[in-house]
């Protein structure tokens, strides 16, 4: 039950941070904005446009690709490259994760942990300068697969 709040909180989110940067929310504009936020994965825009066609088939693709980049150059969206040629997209939040992505699948799982970013401030302190943002991406495959190789 959790997760339908959520996402509508998030959705309102995105709508909400249109309307604060004087962005005209069209109809086709809220289905994207919807969509990226009923996601639980990081969808690409191709995703992006299969899904929100589904709810709209008047949307086009074109439509899809100069949405997502007008919510990624107003801070809405994060784009993600992960090393697999076709970017990536979730929602901006102010709570900070990393990724951690199945080679094997291209399934990216979220994470939080403290250890690591204490151990990344202190070594940016280490080496004179202090920690201002960063991205972590950690690229893995599934330990069963090293034993059968």
């Amino acid at each position: 039950m959790a997760a339908p709040d959520k996402n509508m909180s998030e959705r309102r989110n995105i709508e909400a941070l249109c309307a604060a940067k004087g962005m005209r929310m069209t109809e086709q504009r809220r289905t994207i904005a919807h969509v990226l936020a009923e996601s639980d994965d990081h969808p690409d825009v191709e995703e992006l446009y299969r899904r929100c066609a589904k709810v709209d088939d008047r949307i086009s693709i074109s439509t899809v690709y100069r949405t997502v980049r007008l919510f990624e150059d107003s801070g809405i969206i994060e784009r993600h490259d992960f090393r697999e040629g076709r970017a990536r997209y979730e929602t901006s939040t102010e709570a900070h994760h990393d990724h951690l992505i199945n080679l094997r699948n291209g399934e990216v799982i979220e994470f939080q942990s403290e250890e690591i970013e204490r151990l990344q401030a202190e070594v940016a302190r280490k080496l004179g300068y202090k920690l201002i943002d960063h991205r972590l991406e950690l690229y893995a495959v599934p330990l069963k697969d090293d034993q059968t190789s």
